[in-house]
């Protein structure tokens, strides 16, 4: 489409867009967001290219709202922009536009070697959930740089029907904090056994205690029996979100070992603790938990008071049940 084409009243402003003035080429730019002609794609496209990033990311935002496919890889070009903003507005566009049929064009820019083109790409594989994107996304494990080793472990969090990935195992024992912090969260999305040991090691060992913390969030998520011993040690550390997320682990393996463990984690001094810690003792079901789950009741959290009657009803309604068997 050329100018002449256009509306009289949109074309000026679309003719302004070629300005070497940038305020002009500014108020043509906003002008035309706020006329909202789809007519003037091809244009706003154009514009993406300008040497000014906030020219740049208005236009993002424009293309953003007319939702037009043919704008999709104009702005995963944009990915790769050295301006933080153009990069920030690129990816929330794309996020709502792409689907499963930009994945192989998406796939192209991971080997284009430009660093914030394949973080931005590696976030958006998480939309499209394609486990084809696997092979493409495995080398970035061993990228020197710690984000792409995040980014990438994470993005495997969010691929459909894998279960197993040896590659992901290493990065548990990153050296970089938010690199294992990723990857120990994402080991609870596998069924792979060999994820089990690495993670009792991380919710024990870990220097950092977000790790511990994620470690136990996914214990919980692949609840098994041989990550209870590693789970009670955890119970005593020192930081209440890894007491937390330990506690919700136990309450789905249950296990008369927890009993005393559960019991003194009745009175830690975080009520999410608290709470969770009297749900695990009413899925473990033993009535010598009973007396110290009454003494919650006049817990100052009304949640942990809540969490305990519950707790309670459910022991007493099993103890019920068991006697009239």
């Amino acid at each position: 489409m050329s100018i002449t084409d256009l509306d009289p009243e949109v074309a000026q402003w679309v003719e302004m867009l070629r300005s070497p003035e940038l305020e002009e080429r500014l108020v043509a730019v906003k002008t035309l967001q706020h006329l909202g002609d789809e007519d003037t794609v091809e244009f706003l496209i154009t514009a993406l290219k300008d040497t000014n990033p906030a020219v740049q990311e208005i236009a993002i935002t424009t293309l953003w709202e007319f939702a037009n496919p043919i704008a999709i890889m104009p702005l995963v070009d944009c990915l790769g922009s050295p301006h933080e903003a153009v990069r920030t507005e690129a990816l929330s566009a794309l996020k709502e536009l792409v689907s499963t049929n930009d994945l192989m064009k998406l796939l192209d820019v991971l080997h284009e070697g430009n660093v914030h083109a394949q973080l931005n790409v590696l976030v958006l594989l998480r939309k499209i959930h394609d486990a084809q994107a696997l092979p493409s996304v495995l080398p970035f494990f061993d990228a020197d740089n710690p984000e792409l080793r995040e980014a990438a472990v994470t993005t495997l969090r969010y691929l459909n029907q894998v279960v197993r990935c040896e590659p992901a195992l290493a990065l548990a024992n990153d050296p970089e904090p938010n690199v294992r912090r990723a990857a120990v969260l994402t080991l609870g999305y596998l069924t792979d056994e060999s994820v089990v040991p690495l993670l009792c090691t991380s919710v024990v060992e870990d220097p950092d205690w977000q790790v511990r913390r994620n470690a136990a969030q996914s214990l919980d998520l692949l609840s098994v029996p041989a990550a209870i011993d590693a789970l009670m040690k955890a119970m005593a550390d020192a930081e209440w979100q890894v007491r937390k997320f330990t506690a919700r682990a136990l309450q789905k393996t249950a296990d008369d070992r927890t009993l005393p463990i559960l019991v003194r984690a009745l009175a830690d001094e975080y009520s999410d603790v608290r709470r969770d810690a009297a749900t695990a003792l009413g899925n473990l079901g033993h009535p010598d938990a009973l007396p110290a789950l009454k003494q919650t009741l006049n817990d100052p959290d009304m949640d942990v008071r809540i969490f305990s009657q519950r707790a309670i009803d459910k022991i007493q309604k099993s103890l019920s049940e068991t006697s009239h068997a």
